[in-house]
């Protein structure tokens, strides 16, 4: 069963943000479109080019209403080691949760359980607490941080104007469809 359109579930992390440990729930999720963005472990290869990218558009995320919430099984201190020994994880503004029972990451099934670590799992939830977008790669397929806004940005324009979807590759100002009797069979 797909987790698109499920609540997400309960849990409770400490995250390194901002130069300190705080804690974070699913609570401090809601209200805001939110992204859980799991990665495999701190001190490795595609992980860093991927949070790197992040931190990159957090900026434009933030104007979106987003806030980014990157975990991995590791602890909040080691992403405190990480954040402070790297320059491109040192740029990282968002809280970086530990889930080093993988909780969290069996709550989102990105768990690989004889490795101990996560997949590459990202997922958006609208304000409500609601899963609208999963995307869930190989340990060695890296992410997109502009694709990922696209599909927020897309994510968000449904939720705002009912009865309208997004087409394939579809971009902010770009039209949209009306699903319809009249419409089928026409594109």
């Amino acid at each position: 069963m797909s987790l698109v359109n499920t609540k997400i579930k309960p849990f409770s992390a400490t995250a390194f943000h901002n130069g300190d440990f705080v804690s974070v729930t699913e609570e401090d999720l809601l209200g805001k479109w939110s992204v859980v963005f799991f990665y495999p472990a701190d001190f490795t290869f595609v992980c860093p080019t991927e949070l790197g990218d992040l931190a990159d558009h957090y900026e434009q995320l933030q104007a979106m209403g987003v806030e980014v919430y990157s975990v991995s099984t590791d602890t909040h201190f080691t992403h405190k080691a990480w954040h402070d020994s790297s320059e491109t994880i040192g740029k990282i503004k968002f809280p970086m949760i530990g889930d080093p029972t993988g909780k969290i990451s069996r709550n989102f099934e990105v768990m690989i359980e004889e490795d101990g670590l996560a997949l590459r799992g990202t997922f958006v939830m609208n304000p409500e607490g609601e899963i609208k977008v999963v995307e869930t790669n190989d340990l060695g397929i890296g992410r997109s941080a502009k694709e990922l806004i696209r599909k927020i940005q897309a994510a968000q324009y449904v939720a705002e104007h009912d009865g309208e979807v997004c087409p394939a590759a579809w971009q902010p100002g770009e039209e949209t469809l009306a699903p319809s009797l009249d419409l089928v069979g026409k594109i």
